[in-house]
């Protein structure tokens, strides 16, 4: 029995020092008696030098009160993810997510075990983060002429279908009160763009336009990142603006905000009430004016249905929807759409692309586009890189291959360019088109082998040879493997 135990022991030890969590055991006295290699690679310490080292040695900086281990040995006092920054032994400033639980035996405290994840890096970015939005605040007060970071308007936004002219109807009008606006509507349909817009024609254009990703910041850290921070709210925290009052007089755009921790939306539906905000370990309020904006990658009911949205901030924030449409469902727009795209690229590639063929847009037309507006922009930007040259027109052959059903691009049999009799026909044009699938199609067949190509089609290599610079065609499909 005693040598199970021993091998349990032995097998439980394993399985702490392979998780991805730091974890450290004290006993009584605030010893060290376990502490995972995980635990030594977020304190950048030696695991066997740590053992049997008391908590406060280790952690100078930390103090009774400061310290979630010594808190659970004295009082008993269990801590959930708590966000905790300190310095070790070693001068190495650590920030973590801690959980620390008391260890009892016979209703007595025998030790802790703290539970840490290490989010140090994290910290940093989003401490750089405020710190510039800060600085932006800062220099909107000191400049009246400041103009915010809302860069699209109404007249940036491209379409004319149906659908997509009634959302933009509709953001206009919202945008000539102060109440909140909720956009919905699948990743890459705009929301963004249609919520700058609104900001940048309402009372509120002359001040910031705050954006933030509800999705990006880890819910530990969001809340901080909302109302602010008062110093001493949490070991590290310093006196910082939260985006509500760095947006104060202007608007405020929270995107997927579906993926808010529910306990979040529940402090975020008492400021949208009270018109309030109190930073994280502050004691006041103050008073703030924001227009809000939000914005969900799913429809409402979807959101309610699945319970990740709290149905009282979503009828708080449901005064004016707007529904994005995909792309799918605005087809009528993609020529228009992608004709902005290309004259967008040419500004940024130094180039003088003119259009594109009749084929590339028909491919376009038939393909679902799941990524909306985003994808095309993207398909787009990869045709620009994949130009040869002097070619000023995009055409199939430079579009993505997954456009095409078979993931690759395959020309055109050259039997369907053949127009029926009844048609008007510029016959040398079909004949060059007919005479270019062919080639196409023999190349391709002999894998770009010109003497093969040349013998099936009768006619010389170096008549071929000429065809093939004629069509652009060598450049594009010359095969693998060629005969020199």
């Amino acid at each position: 029995m005693k040598s199970s135990v021993n091998q349990f022991s032995t097998q439980f030890e394993w399985i702490l020092n392979v998780i991805n969590v730091g974890v450290h055991i004290v006993n009584k006295d605030g010893d060290t008696v376990f502490y995972n290699e995980m635990m030594a690679h977020i304190d950048g310490l030696v695991r066997e030098q740590v053992l049997g080292e008391n908590i406060f040695q280790l952690y100078p900086s930390l103090t009774d009160e400061s310290s979630t281990l010594q808190a659970a040995l004295d009082k008993g006092i269990e801590t959930n993810e708590s966000i905790q920054t300190y310095v070790n032994v070693k001068e190495k400033k650590i920030t973590s997510i801690n959980s620390t639980y008391p260890l009892y035996e016979d209703g007595e405290i025998i030790g802790a075990v703290e539970i840490a994840k290490d989010i140090t890096k994290v910290m940093n970015m989003y401490d750089q983060i405020v710190d510039l939005r800060s600085q932006l605040a800062e220099t909107y007060k000191k400049n009246k002429f400041f103009e915010g970071t809302a860069t699209y308007h109404f007249s940036d936004l491209i379409g004319s279908s149906p659908a997509f002219q009634e959302a933009i109807a509709l953001a206009k009008k919202a945008a000539r009160t102060h109440s909140p606006v909720m956009i919905y509507g699948p990743t890459g349909t705009g929301k963004e763009l249609v919520a700058q817009s609104i900001h940048n024609v309402s009372a509120h254009r002359h001040q910031p336009f705050i954006a933030q990703n509800c999705a990006a910041v880890p819910k530990e850290l969001m809340e901080g990142l909302l109302f602010g921070t008062t110093k001493g709210a949490f070991t590290g925290a310093v006196d910082r603006l939260g985006i509500f009052e760095q947006a104060n007089g202007g608007t405020l755009f929270l995107d997927e905000l579906n993926s808010l921790d529910l306990g979040l939306q529940a402090k975020l539906l008492r400021v949208l009430q009270e018109g309030e905000v109190r930073r994280v370990g502050g004691a006041k309020e103050q008073k703030i004016n924001v227009k809000i904006i939000a914005a969900m990658n799913i429809s409402p009911d979807e959101a309610l249905e699945r319970g990740i949205i709290r149905s009282d901030l979503f009828f708080r924030l449901n005064v004016v929807t707007i529904a994005m449409p995909s792309l799918l469902e605005r087809k009528t727009d993609i020529v228009e759409i992608a004709n902005h795209f290309i004259q967008k690229f040419n500004k940024s590639f130094f180039s003088d692309v003119r259009g594109i063929s009749q084929k590339a847009m028909n491919r376009l037309l038939q393909y679902s586009w799941p990524g909306n507006i985003r994808e095309l922009g993207h398909a787009i930007e990869l045709a620009f890189n994949v130009m040869d040259a002097g070619e000023d027109r995009i055409d199939e052959h430079h579009l993505p291959a997954y456009l095409f059903p078979s993931g690759k691009y395959t020309p055109t049999n050259a039997h369907s360019l053949a127009p029926t009799l009844t048609e008007s026909i510029d016959l040398p044009v079909v004949l060059e088109e007919l005479e270019k699938e062919m080639i196409i199609n023999m190349f391709q067949k002999y894998n770009g082998n010109i003497s093969k190509t040349a013998e099936a089609l009768n006619i010389t290599r170096q008549g071929l040879q000429y065809k093939l610079s004629k069509y652009r065609i060598e450049k594009v499909y010359t095969a693998e493997t060629r005969e020199s």
